[in-house]
């Protein structure tokens, strides 16, 4: 009897520990986000979402345990996304490297992923905030039935502009590249462009997913799962915009709120840096622009000086 009394009086510690925990989580988030808030909001944020297997492995879970775990993540990730008021989110689903994984783990992420895309497409909430849904890599090298979903939902959402959700597929950074260049070199032997035509504008313009409606710069890389690198992903959008990135050690299932408010805080924070910085130099340019024109008045009125007592000789 005494013993289950512990029992239950350490279930009963453990339940108001975690209460009381929760309670100061949900306060602290919501006064990160109303900091954030105030401050400019990322227009383009690009995610990494790396630690499924892993987080998996901790549990002694099998892979595809972590990977529909990180799937419901990426739903409320998009829904933080659009409720913070970013308007591009790029996700990275699947790099041309995942290819080199089992066979079975690769036809389940492409059914896992399949079976997101037709839940967004039937999702009201898809239509009524008017996301549009774009997918970036290269398709031959996906099954067949992906496509066709991946077409079904381009074409449902192709005219929404109020959020952008670009999911990454296939993808591989320096593979877009090629492929741009693929596409304008074939555009100049036609004559349908010259070659003074072609520059980093063009070569934007020519990225996945299409050309003309291409992913744009991204101002925020987000990665987690503890590695610091940003593994082939976006580097035209990405390096010529110099954006910022945070790395974080949570693994993508365990991804919450303010991980993603704690991101944008770091992009706010180099934002305010870079402004502070470049007025810092302005000021240095207006202070020897001040200190040459005093000296061009010295020499001035020496001069006046030097004249005055050339007419008195």
């Amino acid at each position: 009897m005494v013993l289950r009394n512990r029992e239950i009086f350490r279930a009963g510690l453990h339940f108001l520990k975690n209460r009381i925990f929760s309670i100061f989580y949900l306060e602290y988030e919501r006064r990160l986000e109303i900091e954030i808030l105030n401050s400019e909001i990322p227009h383009h944020i690009a995610v990494i979402m790396d630690g499924n297997r892993r987080y998996a492995g901790q549990l002694g879970k099998t892979r595809s345990f972590g990977h529909a775990l990180g799937a419901e993540v990426t739903e409320r990730v998009i829904e933080w996304c659009y409720e913070i008021g970013v308007k591009q989110l790029t996700l990275y689903a699947f790099s041309t490297e995942n290819f080199q994984r089992s066979e079975e783990e690769v036809d389940g992420l492409f059914n896992l992923i399949n079976e997101k895309f037709l839940k967004i497409y039937s999702d009201p909430r898809t239509h009524e905030n008017e996301i549009q849904v774009r997918v970036i890599g290269d398709r031959s090298k996906l099954p067949a039935f992906l496509n066709e979903s991946i077409e079904k939902i381009e074409k449902a959402t192709e005219n929404y502009r109020k959020f952008h959700l670009n999911v990454a597929i296939a993808y591989g950074g320096r593979q877009d590249i090629i492929q741009a260049v693929r596409d304008i070199a074939g555009c100049i032997s036609t004559g349908k462009l010259s070659l003074e035509e072609v520059d980093e504008n063009l070569i934007s313009k020519h990225l996945y997913p299409a050309p003309g409606v291409s992913v744009p710069n991204v101002d925020l890389i987000l990665r987690t799962g503890g590695d610091e690198r940003v593994s082939n992903f976006l580097p035209w959008q990405a390096n010529g915009s110099e954006c910022a990135t945070y790395f974080c050690a949570p693994f993508w299932p365990e991804f919450r709120k303010i991980d993603l408010l704690r991101s944008i805080r770091v992009y706010q924070a180099r934002k305010a840096e870079k402004k502070q910085e470049q007025s810092y130099r302005i000021l240095k340019v207006v202070n020897i622009l001040e200190i040459g024109n005093q000296g061009e008045k010295r020499e001035d009125l020496g001069k006046l000086q030097q004249v005055k007592k050339q007419g008195v000789s």
